[in-house]
């Protein structure tokens, strides 16, 4: 990317019948987010007009037929589909979940050959994108799918991160999934995660434990004891600053989540009900590990509330902002990494004379 070019932030729309577009256009209303980026939206002029007018929005979209014409400090649309769609706001539909996985896909095809630097992801319902080629439980598998690396999914806001050991898996399949293995997995993603992506030098991470109370010493479970401390004692083998089990009951109501960088629940909802309790609305959904970026608001396709205008889109402008500060983060790691391999490759040469 050239310096005096603004990072490209690829946009898939999610759910036509949902807030996707809403908040999308709502971002750019704002023209002063153009100084920021250059984003380029996947979907269709047709949809797009369709929820400028059931929104009364005149959010300037410059429409182009290939990604090489996109024009800088403008909102650029890709027209991804031509057709004809039926929208019908408010209602999870078959159409709406195909033309989802299109804006997706035409998106993530983008990101891997690297025509947009970042990929932003609004909001898709994981029922009626179901087909033949979308057969995942999200947007996080379907990208760990299509790009290289482990994905790990982390919650975020300014204050918190949170990290899923495991994610959309059903809650009986939890324990047996729990393994060394994968807990050392999820701990070294995350940790060269804050490491490459928040410019984080020695990252403290927490672990939550997996049983109430992290099993209290086998009595409600012997995982925690026979599983989990065992593998946290011996990853701090290796210097890295991994603490607990810490029973999930307590520690976010005390606060002490503030003492770490990041944090690893073992399951969904252990790590999601407390991010969305303490900063639903302002967060965002990262997916780590891969080698693309891409966010995601913290929210849902929000149906009840589609093209009435009440979409908030504090989230979403989050995830934006988010996105383009791990790639420059990213950019300046990886730049301080080849000059210091210059340096050591020059240093070797002059020792060798």
């Amino acid at each position: 990317m050239k310096k005096s070019e603004k990072i490209k932030v690829g946009i898939s729309i999610g759910d036509l019948n949902g807030v996707g577009i809403e908040i999308v256009l709502k971002t750019f209303e704002d023209i002063r987010m153009l100084d920021f980026c250059t984003p380029i939206i996947f979907a269709s002029s047709k949809v797009i007009s369709y929820h400028k007018k059931a929104l009364n929005m005149n959010t300037n979209v410059h429409g182009v037929d290939h990604i090489k014409k996109i024009v800088h400090h403008k909102v650029n649309l890709i027209n991804v589909w031509k057709e004809m769609v039926d929208i019908e706001l408010g209602k999870a539909t078959p159409v709406s979940g195909k033309y989802a996985y299109e804006s997706l896909l035409s998106a993530t095809k983008a990101l891997k050959n690297n025509e947009i630097d970042v990929l932003v992801t609004a909001p898709i319902n994981k029922n009626n994108i179901q087909s033949d080629k979308f057969k995942f439980s999200g947007h996080t598998e379907f990208l760990e799918d299509n790009l290289e690396g482990e994905s790990l999914m982390i919650l975020m806001n300014d204050k918190l991160r949170i990290g899923l050991i495991t994610g959309h898996i059903p809650i009986h399949k939890v324990a047996e999934t729990i393994t060394p293995d994968l807990i050392k997995n999820k701990v070294n993603i995350m940790y060269n995660s804050l490491v490459q992506d928040f410019s984080i030098v020695k990252p403290k991470i927490a672990v939550l434990g997996l049983n109430p109370h992290c099993g209290d010493h086998g009595v409600i479970g012997t995982e925690d004891d026979e599983i989990v401390i065992p593998t946290i004692e011996e990853i701090q083998k290796t210097g890295k600053l991994v603490y607990g089990p810490y029973a999930a009951d307590s520690f976010f109501g005390n606060e002490k989540y503030k003492n770490f960088d990041g944090v690893l629940a073992m399951y969904h909802d252990q790590g999601l009900t407390p991010f969305k309790t303490l900063a639903f609305g302002k967060g965002v959904n990262f997916t780590a590990g891969l080698n693309k970026i891409r966010t995601s608001p913290d929210h849902g396709t929000a149906y009840e509330i589609a093209g009435k205008g009440d979409a908030n889109n504090n989230s979403f402008k989050e995830a934006l902002f988010t996105a383009i500060s791990i790639f420059k983060s990213r950019s300046e790691n990886s730049l301080l990494i080849e000059n210091q391999l210059i340096y050591s490759k020059e240093n070797k040469k002059q020792h060798f004379y």
